[in-house]
């Protein structure tokens, strides 16, 4: 997994548009000197500016409120897989058999298979196969030790099943494909007019093309970020929700300091 530092996860989106915003100027100012500048500034034209703040804000208020449920989901998972340890761990004490202790040693790994499948390293219908043999387990267990035990653990199989299935759902599925469509179009005409408008000084216009530019498309990539919070595949860039509660399980079953 590539690391990025701590200040590069802040700047990473500004980092990546540096480029793009320089193009925009370099063509602005061909545009000035070869007099292509034929777009007046009018009230049309702030409309167009202001149709698509309207939509850069409907997008990321849909995908906040996504985004707010997915940061309690890493911390419940590690919660639910945690009790189901415990349970497997207090039945090995109970009366330890080499049930319970293949049981105690598959959970384990399965904990530890979850860090490769937020990373992709896994795929979603292997761990939801294992949570599915976590049955072929408990059913040795049945003759070996109390029932509500085996119930605790039930609850929790489903929990973490649940959990799965919605961190699956998340990262599969964008946030209205058709309004990102209509945004995209929005600012590229947009960007294209600021480049047709005539405005003086040319430093004037150089400046406020850029801000204008930075912040549209800055918007559309902090929203396409955020639309996905357990995209970890190309490394963690800071939009992403945080592993530490799994990370914390992991190292205290694994008796790291």
């Amino acid at each position: 997994m590539v690391q990025i530092p701590r200040v590069g996860r802040k700047w990473h989106i500004v980092v990546s548009l540096l480029p793009v915003i320089a193009l925009i100027l370099v063509l602005k100012y061909m545009f000035h000197i070869l007099g292509w500048e034929v777009i007046e500034l009018n009230a049309l034209f702030t409309s167009i500016i202001a149709a698509s703040t309207f939509l850069l804000g409907f997008l990321i208020a849909g995908v906040i409120s996504d985004y707010k449920e997915s940061e309690r989901i890493p911390g419940d998972l590690a919660c639910s897989l945690e009790a189901i340890y415990d349970e497997a761990y207090l039945m090995d004490r109970n009366k330890s058999t080499a049930a319970t202790q293949a049981f105690l040693s598959f959970h384990v790994a399965l904990i530890h298979d979850f860090d490769g499948w937020f990373h992709r390293k896994v795929r979603t219908k292997d761990i939801l196969a294992k949570i599915t043999l976590m049955n072929d387990h408990l059913l040795q267990q049945e003759d070996l030790t109390k029932g509500v035990f085996v119930t605790r653990i039930k609850l929790e199989q489903s929990n973490v099943r649940t959990m799965v299935t919605r961190i699956h759902t998340i990262r599969e599925t964008s946030f209205v494909q058709s309004g990102y469509t209509i945004v995209e179009i929005l600012a590229v005409l947009l960007i294209f007019g600021l480049l047709l408008l005539n405005m003086e000084p040319l430093y004037e216009s150089l400046f406020i093309v850029g801000v204008m530019s930075f912040i549209i498309l800055y918007m559309l990539l902090l929203i396409k970020d955020l639309d996905n919070p357990f995209d970890f595949q190309d490394g963690d860039r800071g939009s992403e929700i945080s592993l530490r509660p799994l990370k914390y399980l992991i190292e205290r079953l694994d008796g790291k300091p």
